[in-house]
């Protein structure tokens, strides 16, 4: 595996690394990067907004924290694919939100996405936790 290229975030990414023993991204040579599912957590602290929408939109700003720590310069815009898992109810509230993060992070394209109900995530505060796959445009 020593052609597999992992990477952690400082703060959160690297608590994780440490504390639990997983890396929050691995770059696939030539150039496929992974991300480990991405909460809405503060990724100074841990810290989760009882919000839905607020956990959303941080997911999504702790992907583009991780694309970019794993090397890929232009973020979401290499993301084809999104596995996104939710607590509670899929309602219009979180239907809404994903979609206007996914406009906001890849106004320019539409990736695959793949959404599934869970009974709980890693926190007990997460209502959600968002991974995704990228082919950035290097090759390392």
């Amino acid at each position: 595996m020593s052609q597999l290229k992992y990477s952690a975030y400082d703060g959160v990414g690297k608590h994780a690394l440490e504390e639990y023993y997983y890396s929050q991204a691995v770059r696939v040579p030539p150039n496929r990067v992974e991300c480990s599912g991405q909460g809405g957590w503060d990724p100074t602290n841990m810290e989760v907004s009882a919000d839905v929408d607020a956990q959303i939109t941080q997911a999504f700003a702790n992907i583009d924290l991780t694309l970019r720590t794993a090397g890929v310069e232009n973020g979401f815009e290499s993301v084809f694919s999104i596995k996104s898992y939710h607590v509670g109810a899929l309602d219009e509230v979180v239907f809404e939100s994903m979609k206007k993060n996914m406009q906001k992070w890849m106004p320019g394209h539409r990736p695959i996405w793949t959404m599934l109900g869970v009974t709980a995530l890693g926190l007990p505060a997460m209502r959600v936790e968002i991974d995704v796959v990228a082919i950035d445009g290097k090759e390392e």
